[in-house]
C-alpha cells in the first residue's frame, strides 16, 4: 500500500505554487477594451522575440480568452491555463528564460444566421496572429522561473505591430 501511495504521488504532477503572469496594456496604446487571446511565451533564448519562434515544435506558450478587457486591467495566465507544447507553467523547468506577453485582439463578425462570432481577422500577414498589425505586445524580459517556488510578472504589451506595406499594383 505504502508502494502504491509512492507511485501515485510520483505520478501526479508537481503544483505551482502562486504561479503567474499579469498582463496589461495603456491607453496610450490602445484606448478601447479588448476582445480577443492573451499569450505568454517563454524561451531560453534571447537572440529572438519569443513571439516570433512560436510553432509546431517552438517555444512553451501559453493562452487565455479575453472579453473586454480594459485598459491597465490585468489579464491572468496561471497554472490553470494550457499551454503547448508544455502543459502547465508547473512543467517549466526552473531557469532563466526570456518572457514575452502578446495581445491578439479579436474581430466581431455578424453571421448571416444570426449568430456573432469573435476572432482573429487578417490584416494582410496570412493569418499570423503573432505578426498581425493592431496586436499588441510586450518587450521581451529575461527573469528567472521556478513553479515550485513560486512567481509574480507583470507584462505590459505597449508595443503595437504596424500595418503591413501592400505591394503596389502592377500590370
Amino acid at each position: 500500500m505504502r508502494t502504491l501511495l509512492c507511485l501515485l504521488a510520483l505520478s501526479v504532477p508537481l503544483q505551482a505554487a502562486d504561479t503567474r503572469f499579469e498582463i496589461t496594456f495603456p491607453a496610450a496604446v490602445h484606448a478601447e477594451a479588448i476582445t480577443g487571446r492573451v499569450f505568454v511565451m517563454i524561451s531560453r533564448s534571447s537572440e529572438r522575440e519569443p513571439r516570433l519562434e512560436v510553432g509546431r515544435v517552438g517555444v512553451p506558450f501559453f493562452g487565455r480568452d479575453i472579453e473586454r478587457l480594459a485598459p491597465g486591467q490585468a489579464a491572468i495566465i496561471d497554472a490553470s491555463d494550457l499551454g503547448t507544447p508544455v502543459e502547465s507553467l508547473a512543467q517549466i523547468p526552473p531557469g532563466e528564460y526570456s518572457v514575452q506577453a502578446f495581445l491578439n485582439i479579436y474581430s466581431e463578425f455578424h453571421r448571416a444566421d444570426g449568430h456573432t462570432v469573435w476572432m482573429h481577422d487578417d490584416q494582410w500577414e496570412g493569418q499570423h496572429w503573432n505578426r498581425s498589425p493592431g496586436n499588441l505586445y510586450s518587450r521581451p524580459q529575461r527573469i528567472t522561473l521556478n513553479a515550485v517556488a513560486g512567481y509574480r510578472v507583470a507584462l505590459v504589451c505597449d508595443q503595437v505591430i504596424p500595418p503591413v506595406q501592400a505591394p503596389a499594383d502592377t500590370e
